[in-house]
């Protein structure tokens, strides 16, 4: 062989990894999305974010990634079997939300790159082993910490000083659930209120749990994530009519009917996981990544609930309000 052959050979070979790298770089990647919540205008909006999140950082539909979307509606057994069916497809990275679905997915991959988005305490869950260093697959943005408990408590006192018996609702089957009950129960009697724990898991112990707070005297309602997100309307609705004052943990329980909202602004979580399943897509690691917590929030009124039940909302509070619905 000729050496101006053999040296256009050889360069030709030592090409093909670089040709081959980039080849594979070019590919459509493919992100699962499971979402807790139904497929109704909530859940699309937190999707609508999310896409939008990914389309700013070069991340285009059919172009160079494919979205494989899941709704659970808040139904444990589907939880599991989406989590098993985009496990399956092999994704790049997987973005989901709440503690039963991030559950569902732990159970069913220990490789594949996860990020959460509104779990609360992920470290006590098992989700991973600290906030600085996750050190497992799993990573995220945590929705809130417990310190929000003496904030509801504060909230409802503000707009019903003379509230004495509080119901928490919580699904006690949720990991993590244990924890926000006990936050919560920490500060109570700071505020010189007993606190009852709802323990529900569907809608008709909801609505006896809430019936029978309603019997009770100077009560109020401290509604968390899970099984808010679930029952949203449900709730409200029951709130209403049994003129429950209630404080709820994110802005849509409020412009759906809530009274008072005091909690993370969660569309912008999900804007924020974008950056993380951008990064995990160019090949970081979820145990380098840290998981987030949340530095603002936000406090909205709607002023039409509370006339309806009565209450006259404190000007002080009012002015806190960032958002105050008439």
């Amino acid at each position: 062989m000729k050496r101006r052959e053999f040296i256009t050979l050889l360069g030709g070979a030592a090409a093909w990894p670089r040709k081959a790298r980039a080849q594979q770089s070019d590919r459509i990647r493919r992100i699962g999305v499971l979402i807790g919540i139904a497929d109704d205008a909530q859940g699309q909006a937190r999707l609508a974010v999310f896409r939008k999140g990914m389309q700013d950082l070069g991340w285009i539909e059919a172009s160079n990634a494919r979205f494989d979307v899941r709704f659970t509606g808040g139904a444990a057994e589907r939880a599991r079997a989406y989590a098993a069916e985009l496990v399956a497809l092999a994704p790049d990275a997987i973005l989901a939300n709440s503690a039963a679905v991030l559950s569902a997915l732990q159970q069913q991959t220990k490789t594949i790159p996860i990020v959460f988005v509104g779990v609360l305490d992920p470290v006590s869950s098992g989700f991973v082993e600290s906030p600085a260093r996750p050190g497992g697959n799993i990573t995220g943005f945590s929705g809130y910490d417990f310190g929000l408990g003496a904030k509801w408590f504060e909230i409802l006192k503000d707009i019903v000083p003379g509230v004495t018996r509080v119901g928490v609702l919580r699904d006690p089957t949720l990991p993590g659930g244990s924890g926000t009950l006990g936050a919560v129960q920490a500060v109570a009697s700071s505020f010189k209120v007993e606190l009852t724990a709802l323990d529900v898991r569907e809608a008709a112990s909801i609505e006896r749990g809430l019936a029978a707070l309603a019997r009770e005297p100077n009560r109020g309602l401290i509604v968390l994530a899970n099984p808010g997100s679930v029952h949203l309307d449900l709730i409200i609705a029951l709130a209403a009519r049994d003129r429950l004052p209630a404080v709820y943990p994110y802005r849509y329980f409020a412009t759906r009917g809530g009274l008072i909202s005091y909690g993370t602004d969660n569309l912008a979580e999900w804007r924020q996981a974008a950056s993380y399943v951008d990064r995990l897509l160019k090949g970081e690691k979820p145990a380098d990544l840290p998981v987030q917590q949340a530095t603002k929030y936000e406090l909205v009124i709607n002023l039409k609930t509370a006339r309806a039940l009565g209450l006259d909302v404190p000007p002080m509070l009012l002015a806190r309000a960032d958002e105050v619905i008439e």
